[in-house]
């Protein structure tokens, strides 16, 4: 004869497999919840004058060897106005949180194009400008002693560079401006890589305009994006007293390294780890 489980038993299971199922529902959601890994921020490096963008490239492997994502636009090096709103349209198709790094004039550039962008979290300068409002690239390296770009203060053209006269678009004038061949070494690399190695970037050098360099620039995002620079104290593009000036103006995080003012070039590993120190910063 069988005999039916009493019903106390029937309703402790039922009870026992709801209580279980309630506690899978409930951790499921928990797990759900969860935070999860923070996404690394995409990490921006604009290149100045007198380079390029393979510049970054001890830069870009150690980033990438870390796993940040990491870009580098060209920079067109035409006017700081025009270059800057290159970068900020090139900045709209990155989604996510940005580092924004720039070398040399790519800091005027970074200045600028980052204004207004909520995705900015970080601004690194390199050996950089930091403008102000109403200062230009050219007014900064002459207000501190120092630069080996001319030796004559009253010359026209810096007596480092060549000036390249050109057809403008519009069937205008402009001039490019460029290292000297004999200069690049000691003004750009500060000797700190060989003749042949600077020989090589002297010849492959992008150029800036002359328009680049005197244009004034707009309002500076170093005021509402937190930012760090890296002083380069062997720089002899730009002096080493300008960099000091422009990171405390900007309350940056400064970080001095004695380095030229290629220092990317030269010592990829610090430059690095200024970015990833911008790159977690909370």
């Amino acid at each position: 004869m069988f005999h039916r489980p009493p019903v106390r038993l029937a309703v402790i299971g039922a009870a026992g497999l709801a209580l279980a199922a309630g506690l899978a529902t409930t951790a499921a959601a928990n797990q759900d919840h969860r935070p999860g890994p923070e996404v690394k921020p995409t990490v921006v490096l604009v290149h100045g004058a007198w380079a390029d963008s393979a510049g970054w490239s001890g830069v870009v492997k150690r980033l990438q060897s870390d796993g940040y994502r990491v870009t580098a636009p060209a920079t067109p090096l035409r006017s700081l106005r025009g270059d800057a709103a290159y970068l900020a349209d090139y900045l709209k198709t990155i989604t996510g949180p940005v580092v924004l790094v720039g070398h040399s004039y790519g800091g005027a550039v970074i200045t600028n194009a980052a204004t207004g962008n909520p995705n900015v979290k970080a601004l690194v300068y390199v050996a950089a400008f930091a403008p102000d409002k109403g200062e230009s690239i050219g007014g900064l390296v002459g207000k501190f002693p120092g630069s080996r770009l001319s030796d004559d203060p009253d010359a026209p053209v810096p007596t480092a560079l060549n000036a390249v006269p050109f057809t403008q678009p519009d069937g205008g004038s402009g001039v490019d401006l460029y290292i000297k061949p004999d200069k690049y070494r000691d003004v750009f690399l500060g000797n700190r890589l060989s003749r042949v190695r600077a020989a090589e970037l002297a010849a492959t050098q992008r150029p800036v305009t002359g328009q680049a360099v005197g244009e004034v620039s707009g309002a500076p995002a170093w005021k509402t994006i937190r930012s760090w620079y890296l002083v380069a104290r062997g720089d002899r593009t730009i002096p080493a007293a300008a960099e000091r000036f422009m990171a405390s103006r900007a309350h940056a995080r400064t970080i001095e390294v004695d380095g030229p003012h290629a220092v990317h070039l030269t010592d990829p590993k610090a430059v690095t780890r200024v970015i990833e120190k911008a790159a977690i910063a909370r």
